[in-house]
């Protein structure tokens, strides 16, 4: 059993952090009511066991609720190796905002009904709030070295010295369906502010940066400099895993644009016709040529067109950030 703790490349004792998290955190616990679309099937169709095994579906919808603590997975495109693990936890007072959790992750060779196999490893997740402080999720990384069934059990300090468990479940496959970390970006061809009349049929967000629809990924990848395409659709933006990502894109845009290209993917092709209905949307190709399937990715491209960081579903300004650096420096460097 590994314990690891990911702060950047830095590793730091588990047990020390657990004390930290146990003597130092525990008052300043904030936990606050989580804004969610009772429309959403992530949220509102919650099951009622504490733990669930759910089926891959096309959006994240693998869900836990027990008495103690609800589990949202917000990365559920996983596959073989070290990969970004992101949970969204709450409870019956609403979002869940303890600065630390630990996670232990099991292997179920034998199938969910068998005995699971493990602890593989012990991880803590850091808290990471999103813009305007309505949702947030626990961070870290694992490293699944087989392809099967996993468990990812959850545990949460209470301020009278007990803890909240949950456990959530799913697959991992030999490969992400999506673009991996590694792996050569598509040069896909993008509609641009030269294809269009108006910015408005490239994104159904209401406040627009034009800056993010002035290029192609393809003509980044030609241009051999680092870049952020972020795949999103602003207005329909609805479930716990889901945030304000092309704002984020476009805040980084302002400090790196002279070092890097930032591009906005809508996953709907006729935006100016939506206006809130989806019963007319036309999805992007682009969707397919990535092997995307949830509501909201993000990616940083190094300057040799192999993708550097890969995010499913939101990522905060600090986590991209110190990708964004990442993929400058070693453009730099090369």
């Amino acid at each position: 059993m590994r314990i690891r703790f990911r702060t950047g490349s830095r590793t730091t004792p588990a047990i020390a952090w657990s004390l930290f998290a146990w003597i130092v955190l525990i008052p300043s616990i904030a936990c606050g009511p989580a804004k969610t679309n009772p429309d959403d099937p992530s949220i509102s169709s919650l099951p009622t066991t504490s733990t669930v095994v759910v089926p891959q579906p096309s959006s994240p919808e693998w869900t836990v609720t027990g008495e103690d603590l609800n589990i949202v997975l917000a990365t559920p495109d996983l596959g073989v190796g070290e990969q970004r693990f992101a949970l969204v936890l709450s409870d019956q007072q609403g979002l869940i905002k303890f600065p630390v959790v630990e996670l232990t992750s099991y292997r179920y060779e034998n199938g969910y009904d068998s005995d699971n196999e493990g602890p593989v490893e012990t991880m803590l997740a850091r808290f990471a709030e999103f813009p305007f402080r309505t949702r947030g999720i626990h961070v870290t990384t694992f490293s699944f070295d087989t392809p099967g069934n996993w468990g990812v059990k959850v545990h949460v300090p209470r301020t009278d010295g007990s803890t909240a468990s949950a456990e959530v479940r799913f697959s991992v496959a030999e490969h992400s369906r999506s673009i991996a970390v590694g792996e050569p970006a598509p040069p896909s061809k993008n509609r641009t502010l030269s294809d269009v009349k108006s910015a408005s049929e490239l994104t159904t967000g209401s406040i627009i940066d034009e800056s993010l629809y002035e290029t192609t990924i393809a003509d980044a990848i030609h241009r051999q400099r680092p870049f952020v395409v972020v795949f999103a659709s602003p207005a329909f933006c609805t479930n716990a895993v889901c945030g304000p990502q092309v704002e984020v894109a476009s805040a980084l845009r302002e400090k790196y644009g002279d070092k890097a290209d930032f591009i906005h993917v809508d996953l709907y092709e006729n935006p100016q016709e939506i206006q809130g209905d989806l019963a007319s949307a036309i999805k992007s190709p682009l969707l397919s040529e990535w092997g995307l399937t949830s509501q909201e990715w993000t990616y940083v491209v190094s300057a040799n067109g192999k993708v550097t960081a890969r995010f499913e579903n939101f990522v905060g300004e600090d986590e991209l950030e110190q990708a964004i650096k990442v993929a400058i420096e070693n453009a730099h460097n090369a």
